[in-house]
């Protein structure tokens, strides 16, 4: 029997609370610190393996200054260990705050769909590999052809210099499949806008942030 999977948090419901280690700080990284003061975005990231996540967090990082006059705070959830994250953004250091979460625990309170190979597909929960294999994808436009699901992560970090490690490897062996999430909270905590990564297409892995809808959303927060 196949279960329905929950659906992803949505406008108008509660934000699920986390307190995580943070990554370029001391202490930890926790919605209460933002609950009746101001406005979050937060913005959930697979594993450091995932190029296109490093490439969001740095386009995160430059959204939250133009976050700034409306009030919003931007939080960043990055789904590694704590010392490998610290490691890396040591030499790639962000402004916004970032929170290491290795088990995908906040993916997971905030149901953001993780797709895995099966027999059959329903996207964005399952796929099968012949289909994954079939797509061709270059959101970045870096690549002078479009390549597969199965090929892009590794090309890209081969052009970055991006050298996988043991706890990469085994971040990806256990949640490769994540999709990234984005959740503009006010100050209560209510979502007030969300995104999903390529929630209907798998040709849409790896988009750009939709920045000109977040900067509309959160102005519409002040309204």
């Amino acid at each position: 029997m196949t279960t329905t999977p929950p659906r992803p948090i949505q406008p108008g419901d509660r934000a699920p609370g986390f307190s995580l280690p943070a990554i370029n700080r001391e202490g930890t990284v926790s919605l209460d610190e933002y609950r009746g003061k101001q406005p979050v975005l937060v913005g959930l990231f697979r594993g450091l393996s995932c190029p296109f996540c490093r490439r969001h967090l740095v386009q995160l990082s430059a959204t939250q200054e133009k976050l700034k006059p409306a009030g919003v705070e931007t939080l960043g959830v990055v789904n590694t260990t704590l010392d490998r994250a610290r490691l890396y953004f040591k030499y790639r250091p962000t402004r916004i705050p970032l929170a290491a979460d290795p088990e995908a625990t906040t993916h997971r309170a905030y149901s953001v769909p993780e797709f895995q190979v099966a027999d059959t597909t329903q996207w964005p929960y399952r796929v099968t590999l012949e289909e994954l294999g079939r797509v061709r994808m270059n959101p970045t436009g870096e690549l002078p052809t479009p390549l597969s699901p199965l090929e892009i992560g590794a090309e890209l970090n081969r052009r970055d210099g991006f050298q996988m490690t043991e706890v990469d490897e085994q971040i990806y062996a256990a949640h490769g499949g994540l999709l990234n999430g984005l959740f503009l909270l006010d100050r209560e905590g209510i979502v007030r806008w969300a995104h999903i990564e390529a929630k209907d297409r798998i040709s849409d892995v790896g988009q750009a942030l939709p920045e000109a809808e977040i900067l509309a959303a959160a102005r519409s927060l002040a309204r």
